[in-house]
C-alpha cells in the first residue's frame, strides 16, 4: 500500500508540471540540437516498445517489467487492468516524466535520444483530472501563444465546450481561477480536450479520462474521440471497458507484465483471460461488441 501511494503521489505531481510546462526541473535536456527529430514527426505515430521496465525510484521495485510490444500507426489502443498494474506508468514512460530501461521508439525515433520538448510537444495528453492553472481559457488552450483565436474557438467547439455561436457563457477570455474551481469537473475534462484538438498531435494518450465526469460529458468526450482522433494513433487507459469495445487492439497489464494483447472480441472469446473477467464483472457480454 505505501508503495502503491507513493506511486500515485508522484503521477499527480509529474502530470500536472507536465501540462503546462515543457520541461521539469532535473530533468534531461529541452532540446538536443544535433539530435533533433524532422519537424513532420511523427507522421503515423507507430510506437514500438522493446524491454521497457521502470521503476519510481530506486529503492521501489518495477512497475514495468520487460514490456515489448508494438502499436501500428493510427492504431487504436485500450490499456487496462486493476490498479497498480501498470495502466499509468505506460503514460510516464512515453512522456519521460519518469525514465526507463529499454527502448521506445516513435516512427523510428529513440526518444531517449531527443530532448524533452521535441519530445512532449509531440504528444498530447488528456489525464484523469484535469488541473487547470488560474488564467483564461485562452491561456489554459495555447498557454505559450502559439495559435490563433479562430483555432481556439473552433477546438472549443469540437469538444462541446462551447455549443453554438460566440455568446454562450464560456469565451477566449473567460477567467478561470485557481484549480479551476470555478467549472465543473466536466468542464475541466472537456477543456483538456479542447487542448489535445488545439495541438493536433498524431500521438494522443487518454489517462482514464472519463473516470470522474458525468455521462453527458462522458457522451460528449467519446463522441469527439471517435470523429475528431480519427487517423491518430490513441492510447487510452481505460476505467469502462465499454468504450474501448470498438478500440482495434486492448493490452491488459497485470504487475506491471503484459496479460494479455489482442483484439477486444479475441480477447473476450478467450474464457479463461483475464480481459474476459473484466467484461464479465461489468456485465459485459458478445452482443455488445458489436458483431
Amino acid at each position: 500500500m505505501a508503495t502503491l501511494i507513493t506511486q500515485l503521489i508522484y503521477i499527480t505531481t509529474t502530470v500536472v508540471n507536465y501540462s503546462h510546462s515543457d520541461s521539469i526541473e532535473q530533468e534531461a535536456a529541452s532540446e538536443i540540437p544535433e539530435n533533433r527529430p524532422p519537424p513532420e514527426w511523427p507522421s503515423a505515430g507507430a510506437i514500438e516498445f522493446k524491454d521497457l521496465s521502470m521503476r519510481y525510484r530506486p529503492d521501489l521495485p518495477n512497475v514495468l517489467r520487460n514490456i515489448s510490444l508494438s502499436i501500428n500507426g493510427r492504431e487504436k489502443i485500450g490499456i487496462v487492468g486493476r490498479t497498480g498494474a501498470g495502466k499509468s506508468s505506460i503514460t510516464l514512460a512515453l512522456l519521460r516524466i519518469v525514465e526507463f530501461a529499454g527502448t521506445i521508439t516513435i516512427d523510428g525515433v529513440d526518444i531517449s535520444t531527443i530532448g524533452l520538448k521535441d519530445l512532449r510537444t509531440k504528444v498530447a495528453i488528456i489525464p484523469q483530472d484535469p488541473t487547470i492553472f488560474s488564467g483564461t481559457v485562452r491561456t489554459a488552450l495555447d498557454p505559450f501563444s502559439r495559435y490563433d483565436d479562430a483555432r481556439l474557438w473552433d477546438a472549443l467547439r469540437r469538444s462541446f465546450l462551447v455549443e453554438g455561436s460566440s455568446t454562450d457563457r464560456i469565451t477566449l477570455d473567460t477567467l478561470i481561477e485557481v484549480g479551476g474551481s470555478n467549472l465543473s469537473v466536466g468542464q475541466r475534462s472537456l477543456l483538456s480536450l479542447a487542448r489535445a484538438l488545439v495541438r493536433d498531435n498524431q500521438v494522443v494518450i487518454l489517462d482514464e479520462a472519463t473516470a470522474s465526469v458525468d455521462l453527458e460529458t462522458d457522451k460528449k468526450i467519446q463522441y469527439t474521440i471517435q470523429t475528431e482522433f480519427k487517423g491518430k494513433t490513441l492510447i487510452c487507459i481505460a476505467h469502462r471497458l465499454r468504450t474501448i469495445l470498438t478500440y482495434d487492439r486492448i493490452l491488459v497489464l497485470d504487475g506491471g507484465n503484459i496479460a494479455e494483447f489482442d483484439t477486444p472480441l479475441a480477447l473476450y472469446r478467450n474464457n479463461k483471460g483475464a480481459f474476459r473477467s473484466l467484461c464479465e464483472k461489468s456485465n459485459i457480454t458478445e452482443s455488445d461488441f458489436g458483431t
